[in-house]
């Protein structure tokens, strides 16, 4: 059985290096306040030694750190780093010290020029002086820098570890610094590294996403042993980023793996973020784009509205709720849509439809969107207005009066002959049956609906006229209009229906 995971975020140094425009103290602290609230278990908070302004944040985070949360300084194996280090965080009720020095051969030969063994002899003497600095509820967390690179020397890397383990370092995290190769290949190296450590050292992966396969392999190493996590809000950090921490979440969450964070917060919290790193959200970001819970394909609308019902849809890989988007899932009518996301998007708004509208409509639809691309819903709300309400035919109204209590006026025009009659009826809508009945149109009402389309602000409320009629061997239509008059918004319903019954030639 898998350990809980533990969420170790990195957005206040990593990604805070990599901005443009790095925060100031008060910025971190709204960033650090919001890894609070979403529930992260350690935190690492800056590097103390970089400046004096990064030095008090570290300082001042520290102080006002919750009990339950590790805070971490990273310094590299140098002496002056990891004492101040030391200095920064000593207020912190679960301090860390994080240092680190890479051992891949590119590394050892061409940046750092020393060794292997030289190179740890430096590290275990860094973890020593780290440990002896820190009080007994202090830990240290060692990296080594470029591990991905390591393939070559995997095995003297391992030996390296074991030792300065013994020095006192209990978290050694294990980075893929520069993504170069598959996941397996990373996922296999972090678990030799699991199976050759004692078994109370926690394995921890921080991965970066240059070739954007970062999620997929931090997932794949807490199934391999590595229970730390190191990751950032919206994937922040250099170059193409970090690994993105609502994914590993979610991820391993639809895993079945129990996840210590307040994942309702997930979306608040990208969005804040954002804001304030100047980072746009791409629209095709998973969990939190705008596109990731909108469906454009009629096909995958199709299943989606089908199983909107359910926990788990057709074509949504989470619960829009679970990371606080609400009922963020949504229909977009491109010209690859159909009569499904018709339905659902106008039934989302005043304008009620019936599939069998959302059939006529569509063609119309798709015709407009061919044109311009993606329909908004006021643009679907307009066509609907036109060929849904006011459909254009052979049958043509010109004018419908009250004569007196049961007699009515009714002029229209068909295929260019005009008629103008005289019938009585118990209302407006059996009188105008009646006139039409009269002229040779003889149509059957089934069903009446009267609505009222709510008023919009600076507008009048008005009624909504909803007609079937028996279409003969053809089933039945459903005919509809909207009017500020309730009489005139039922004839105008009859005429749409004898445009839909009888459609010009």
């Amino acid at each position: 059985m898998n350990k809980q995971p533990f969420f170790y975020d990195i957005t206040l140094r990593d990604g805070n290096q990599a901005l443009k425009k790095p925060w100031n103290l008060q910025e971190k602290e709204i960033i650090f306040n919001k890894l609070i609230e979403l529930g992260v278990q350690g935190i690492e908070v800056g590097f103390p030694n970089a400046s004096e302004l990064d030095f008090e944040a570290v300082e001042h985070l520290s102080k006002i750190a919750p009990n339950n949360v590790v805070v971490s300084a990273l310094a590299r194996c140098v002496e002056t780093d990891i004492r101040k280090a030391a200095d920064a965080i000593k207020q912190a009720p679960k301090p860390r010290i994080h240092t680190f020095m890479a051992m891949n051969p590119l590394g050892i030969e061409y940046v750092i020029k020393k060794p292997l063994n030289e190179i740890k002899d430096i590290c275990i003497k860094s973890v020593k002086l780290a440990k002896s600095l820190l009080p007994e509820y202090g830990d240290v967390e060692f990296s080594v820098e470029h591990f991905g690179d390591c393939v070559e020397n995997i095995n003297d890397v391992i030996e390296a570890l074991k030792e300065i383990v013994n020095a006192g370092a209990t978290t050694i995290n294990l980075p893929n610094t520069v993504e170069r190769f598959r996941p397996q290949t990373f996922v296999n190296m972090v678990q030799k590294v699991k199976m050759a450590l004692p078994e109370n050292v926690t394995i921890s992966v921080h991965c970066h996403n240059d070739l954007g396969m970062a999620t997929a392999t931090t997932v794949e190493s807490y199934f391999a042993g590595a229970t730390q996590l190191e990751c950032s809000l919206n994937g922040l950090g250099e170059r193409s980023g970090n690994t993105n921490m609502y994914e590993v979440a979610i991820a391993l969450h639809n895993s079945g793996i129990e996840i210590p964070l307040n994942l309702s917060n997930i979306y608040e919290t990208a969005l804040l973020t954002s804001e304030m790193a100047n980072v746009p959200i791409w629209e095709k970001a998973p969990l939190i784009g705008y596109d990731a819970l909108a469906h454009r394909s009629g096909i995958h609308q199709d299943g989606v509205a089908k199983t909107k019902h359910l926990s788990k849809g057709a074509y949504r890989a989470f619960n829009p709720e679970l990371i606080g988007r609400g009922t963020d899932e949504s229909f977009e009518f491109t010209s690859q849509s159909g009569k499904t996301a018709l339905y659902e998007i106008l039934n989302g708004t005043p304008y009620k439809i019936t599939m069998q509208e959302a059939i006529y409509l569509s063609k119309f639809a798709k015709t407009e969107a061919e044109k311009i691309g993606n329909l908004s819903t006021e643009c679907l709300i307009d066509l609907y207005l036109k060929k849904i309400c006011d459909i254009q035919g052979d049958f043509v109204l010109e004018d419908f009066r009250k004569i007196d209590s049961d007699r009515f006026n009714l002029s229209f025009e068909y295929k260019n002959e005009e008629f103008d009659i005289t019938a009585k009826g118990n209302g407006p809508i059996e009188g105008c049956i009646n006139a039409l009945k009269k002229a040779g149109f003889d149509i059957k009402l089934i069903n009446y609906e009267q609505k009222t389309i709510e008023a919009q602000k600076g507008e009048e409320a008005e009624a909504m006229s909803i007609m079937q009629f028996d279409n003969n061997s053809n089933g039945t239509i459903t005919a509809r209009a909207i009017n500020s008059s309730t009489a005139e918004a039922n004839v105008k319903a009859i005429f749409n229906g004898l445009n839909l019954m009888y459609p010009a030639n």
